[in-house]
Order: C-alpha cells, then sequence, then structure tokens
C-alpha cells in the first residue's frame, strides 16, 4: 500500500447520461448548479518569504477540461493580503493553509500556519476585507492551523495549533465586521475539564496543540481534534468557550484534521506524522448530541470503525458522497482514500488514487461538488511544507479529479490539474493543501 506501487490501469470511459421523453423528445438534463473550486498553495509568493496563491476554478472547466484546466482566478497572497496583514498586525503572513467559507458562501477565510493570521475576503471579488493575528499561547507560539465558521455566521473558531489555544472571533459579514475576541479563547494547556482532569497531561491528552475544529449542521458544539490525542468538545457560545465533552488518548487517535457528518454522527480521523506514531490510519464517529459538562469522561461513546497502524498509513481529510450515503477518508501516505458507510460505519471499500496521471498523489484534503458526483483533492509538492515529510512529499502538486461511481462507493480519477511555482533556482516549490467547493450565487 506504500507509494512504489505501480501505476493503476487505465480509467474506464466516461458514462453517458441522457434519456427520452414519452413524445420521443430528447429530456432536458436539469442545469447543473454553478460552483467553484478553491485550492490554496502554501508556497510563498514568486520572489518573496510570505504569502502564497489561491487557484480559484470554475467547476464546469475543471469537469470538462480536467487535467487542461486553467484556474478563473488567482489571488496573490503577497500583494494586497499582505499589505493588509502588515498594517493591521505590523507582521507579514506565512504558509496560508486552510481555508473555510461562511454558510451564506459570501466570504471565505482563511488561516495562515505560520505566522497565526486569519483573512476573510469577499468571495465574489476575491479582495481581503479583514486579517488578524491569533494570540501568543505556550512557550510564546501562535499559529492558525485551521479554523470554523458557526452554522449562523456569528463567528469564526480558530484552532491556535502550537499556541493550544482555541480562539473565536466575531463575524458580521454584512456590516464587514470581524473582530476578535481575546475574553472567549480557551486554553487547552492550562485548563481544568468538568470532571476535575487536567486539559493536557501524559497517559490522558499529552499534546493539546488543536488541530482542526468542526461544529455539525445542528450547530452543536465545536469537536476539537488534538495532535497527542484524545479530544475536547467545547460550547462556542459561552465567554470563554467551555468544555462540555472529553475523551482521552485511549479512546480518540492522535492527529486527526478529517471531520465530516453523515446520518446524525460526526466522522473523525488519526493518522500518523508526529514522532509519537509516524503511522496510522484510524476512523471513528460520533453521535452530534448528547454532550454535557455532567456527563463522566469518554460520553457519549465513541465507535471505533478502522485502525491500522501498519507502515505506509496517514489518514488525513475526509469527503461526503451522495446523499450522506458514503464516507471517504483519505490516506495521503497510502495513495489511497477508504470508503465507509455514512449510516452504518461500516468499512465498503478502498479507491486506488494512483492513476497514469500521477503515480504519488499524496492527496492531503477533499471537496466534493454539489451535486457529489466529483471529488477533488489537493495534491502535495516536492518540497511539502507542513506535515511530517515522510508522508506529505508528493511528485504531483495540483489537484485531483476524481470521479465518484457505484453511488459513492467508488471512483475514478480522471485528471490532474497541475500548480507550479518555481523558485529563482527552478526547484518546485508548489504545495497546495487547504481545498474547498464554493457554491456561486446567482448574482455572484
Amino acid at each position: 500500500m506504500g507509494k512504489w506501487r505501480a501505476a493503476a490501469a487505465a480509467m474506464l470511459a466516461v458514462l453517458a447520461l441522457g434519456g427520452a421523453g414519452t413524445t420521443g423528445a430528447a429530456a432536458a438534463a436539469p442545469e447543473p448548479e454553478p460552483y467553484e473550486v478553491w485550492l490554496v498553495d502554501q508556497s510563498d509568493s514568486a520572489g518573496r518569504s510570505h504569502g502564497g496563491n489561491i487557484h480559484v476554478y470554475a467547476g464546469d472547466d475543471v469537469t470538462r477540461d480536467l487535467s487542461g484546466t486553467q484556474p478563473a482566478h488567482v489571488v496573490d497572497l503577497g500583494g494586497e493580503t499582505s499589505s493588509l496583514c502588515e498594517v493591521s498586525t505590523g507582521a507579514l503572513p506565512v504558509r496560508p493553509h486552510m481555508i473555510v467559507f461562511n454558510k451564506a458562501e459570501t466570504h471565505a477565510a482563511l488561516s495562515f500556519v505560520a505566522s497565526g493570521h486569519v483573512v476573510v475576503f469577499d468571495a465574489a471579488t476575491r479582495r481581503p476585507l479583514a486579517c488578524l493575528r491569533t494570540e501568543a499561547g505556550a512557550g510564546g507560539a501562535r499559529q492558525a492551523h485551521a479554523l470554523w465558521p458557526t452554522e449562523d455566521d456569528r463567528y469564526l473558531i480558530i484552532a491556535n495549533q502550537n499556541g493550544k489555544k482555541l480562539e473565536r472571533i466575531s463575524t458580521d459579514y454584512a456590516a464587514g465586521r470581524f473582530v476578535q475576541e481575546p475574553a472567549a479563547t480557551l486554553d487547552l494547556a492550562g485548563c481544568t475539564t468538568p470532571n476535575g482532569a487536567p486539559c493536557q497531561a501524559p497517559g490522558l491528552r499529552p499534546d493539546n496543540a488543536p488541530i482542526c475544529p468542526f461544529i455539525a449542521s445542528d450547530n452543536g458544539p465545536v469537536f476539537v481534534s488534538l495532535r497527542g490525542g484524545g479530544m475536547l468538545v467545547a460550547d462556542w457560545r459561552t465567554t470563554p468557550m467551555s468544555i462540555t465533552g472529553e475523551y482521552d488518548t485511549a479512546h480518540i487517535p492522535a492527529n486527526g484534521c478529517g471531520f465530516i457528518e453523515a446520518g446524525g454522527f460526526v466522522f473523525g480521523d488519526g493518522g500518523g506524522g508526529t514522532p509519537a506514531n509516524l503511522d496510522q490510519f484510524s476512523v471513528f464517529r460520533l453521535p452530534m448530541r448528547g454532550y454535557s459538562p455532567a456527563n463522566p469522561p469518554n460520553t457519549p461513546a465513541v465507535e471505533r470503525l478502522y485502525d491500522d497502524e501498519a507502515a505506509d498509513r496517514d489518514a488525513h481529510g475526509t469527503a461526503v458522497s451522495t446523499r450522506e450515503r458514503h464516507i471517504w477518508v483519505g490516506d495521503r501516505d497510502g495513495n489511497v482514500a477508504e470508503v465507509f458507510d455514512g449510516v452504518t460505519g461500516a468499512h465498503e471499500g478502498t479507491v486506488d488514487l494512483v492513476s497514469p496521471f500521477s503515480a504519488d498523489p499524496t492527496v492531503d484534503l477533499f471537496a466534493s461538488s454539489p451535486d457529489q458526483k466529483w471529488i477533488f483533492a489537493s495534491t502535495r509538492g516536492p518540497h511539502p511544507l507542513s506535515g511530517d515529510p515522510h508522508s506529505s512529499h508528493g511528485s504531483d502538486p495540483g489537484m485531483l479529479v476524481i470521479r465518484v461511481t457505484a453511488d459513492g462507493k467508488s471512483g475514478q480519477v480522471r485528471g490532474l490539474i497541475r500548480v507550479s511555482n518555481p523558485d529563482a533556482a527552478g526547484t518546485e516549490r508548489a504545495d497546495p493543501h487547504g481545498i474547498r467547493v464554493r457554491r456561486v450565487p446567482a448574482t455572484g
């Protein structure tokens, strides 16, 4: 299952769709919902030691032109965005990492993992509107590894990874107001759980660097994965944010960054990438509801769906297929996706992502088209800027285009859209990571 596997067999022919009405005339196919794919390249802007690029692709271009697709727009983060951050925070933004859209999909929010910046953009114009910076935390460190919007578009929740803090930004998209709320910050290294246990402690939750936050569609608590294993669930409405669920490392695996909702459950993963566990592929799920500070630890119960600590495994990133029926969990070291039943949680099969387009795609994060007939995956570069190099080294930086088949149980790689950012010496520095799909409003 390692990266040295031979390329997969040639792709199958594209499925043709059509039909005839009762009068003999061809039935009109419904117009597909317009959308964009935003792909974040972590490497610095050309000639700079900061910035980066966002490549924006029209969805119909991607699924029609496949490997030949050109971006409809490229946002150079070394220009207006960097200037805004320098004026607003006194520091330049470094290493754009994760991107999300607010629920109305009018705005994008981008985290910079190295410098700790969060930038909010007008999604239609691609222009930066605000730049904020996370607080200094554990050992003086600060990062903005990942972020997530609340379902009511009132807040952004920020994972300050090495600072070991969960932070909150108030968001009023209509008014253009974005305000950091230090009083809401939850100190994940120094807090105490409702059961009186230290939030961070050896054998319990040994390294509380927050990796990824996630809020389900019911706008319930925020699930926070932790680098050393275990998990905390928090009420983001209180000031400061407060713990409503506590899980130890025996129940929740380390290095998780793939939450997704299906069938009333939150599915999560755990992977390798740190000296404590270089190789791991784990998948679990929890109910969306039932969290309370009155609960004992590890309640509600965790369902461990899949565990593999063999060499050359690293779970990272999830996607959901049609009608939440199937969950895909990517393995950036093994170059596969494991597929799970969204209702029962059963493991249903493995999708090989090696293809004639790339023998080592190193898929990182996934995004689905609105009709969930396509999955797009960021593919890492030869000089990765985040993640352990043993699992993040890729040969073809860009975006893998995958056609979903068998109603989500499988898929076929149909193309690879390459991204390039050579330095002055000609060395390829492109390193795509964050990826999201945005539905384009009729007026957008």
